[in-house]
């Protein structure tokens, strides 16, 4: 069954093609014979469309968007073909794949992206569901999940804030809605500079921060597993390099193979069924130690990882379950 796919992403020229998942997916959907076309949230453009005999005029969803052939080959890895105004609507899946912050403007193309998804598989199937996605940025999602957390806070309160240090000593401190590690601080109980940390921040946004409790573990690495419509795929360790508290690969964490503990598979089996029911298809979630800290559904990696430690090519299983559900029609 081939598709038409447009993948909706940052500027396909300054990706990394040894470590990014949006690549891998194309490479995959490509090699099944796919249509692959690419466009930035930029280049969306919400409109009426035709006035159909006896109905009201309608909302289309379109985009300047370009056919791509991609390739694994540093330097030269996309070629595009013309650019078309393309009706979104006429796609059978769109991947939303651009990366956050997660901020008015993406939540904006969320709004946008819901006028042509069809969870149902009878229209377009936009991965992930961006009403999900909209419902579900990486740190508020796991909070319905607290018994699989560390003590965690989410606050504006200066005071509160003070007072978890004071409870649990050494805390991490996150912006809500950051991806890749910026901005995430490890203080220790007796750090001086909190106080200086949050006036920088509450100076400069309106948003509240998410302080946890410090895991130790998080030395020995921080798990990503990838979940495929609900279910445990594959995971890798990212290992914090020498003084640094942040296990993002982006910051300098090295991945390493790991396999899945008895707490992991409880974790999977807790959180799968929701993820599954709000077509959240493609979902990675961070563990340490025992604990659940994330679950990224904006735009979720590891996929190149995984497939280089274990062999095990995520990218196709994540094609292999889009199908399935475009087949239900």
């Amino acid at each position: 069954m081939a598709l038409r796919v447009a993948v909706q992403m940052d500027p396909i020229e300054t990706i990394n093609i040894d470590g990014d998942s949006s690549f891998a997916l194309m490479l995959a959907a490509q090699a099944r014979g796919h249509e692959v076309w690419h466009y930035e949230v930029r280049h969306l453009v919400l409109r009426e469309g035709q006035l159909k005999a006896g109905a009201a005029r309608d909302e289309r969803l379109f985009a300047r968007a370009r056919p791509v052939t991609v390739q694994r080959v540093k330097g030269a890895h996309w070629t595009f073909g013309v650019e078309k105004i393309v009706d979104l609507g006429s796609m059978d899946v769109i991947l939303m794949r651009q990366d956050p912050p997660f901020d008015m403007a993406y939540i904006t193309a969320t709004h946008l992206l819901e006028h042509i998804h069809r969870e149902d598989g009878s229209g377009t199937l936009v991965v992930n569901n961006p009403v999900a996605v909209r419902n579900a940025p990486e740190k508020l999602l796991v909070t319905h999940f607290p018994e699989l957390m560390p003590p965690t806070m989410v606050t504006w309160d200066v005071e509160a804030i003070r007072g978890f240090r004071a409870t649990h000593k050494d805390i991490v401190v996150k912006p809500l809605f950051g991806n890749g590690g910026a901005g995430v601080f490890l203080i220790r109980h007796d750090d001086p500079n909190l106080n200086s940390l949050l006036e920088m921040h509450f100076a400069r946004s309106r948003e509240p921060l998410m302080i946890q409790r410090y895991e130790p573990a998080v030395r020995q690495g921080d798990k990503r597993i990838i979940l495929i419509d609900g279910e445990p795929m594959g995971a890798i360790n990212r290992v914090p390099a020498a003084g640094e508290a942040r296990s993002n690969m982006h910051v300098g964490g090295r991945p390493e193979k790991i396999g899945l503990t008895p707490r992991d598979w409880e974790i999977c089996k807790r959180i799968g069924p929701t993820l599954k029911a709000q077509g959240l298809i493609f979902v990675g979630i961070d563990v340490i130690g025992d604990y659940l800290t994330e679950i990224n559904v904006t735009s979720p990696t590891g996929l190149q990882e995984i497939a280089r430690f274990d062999g095990t090519d995520l990218a196709s299983g994540i094609w292999d379950c889009i199908e399935a559900k475009l087949k239900r029609v």
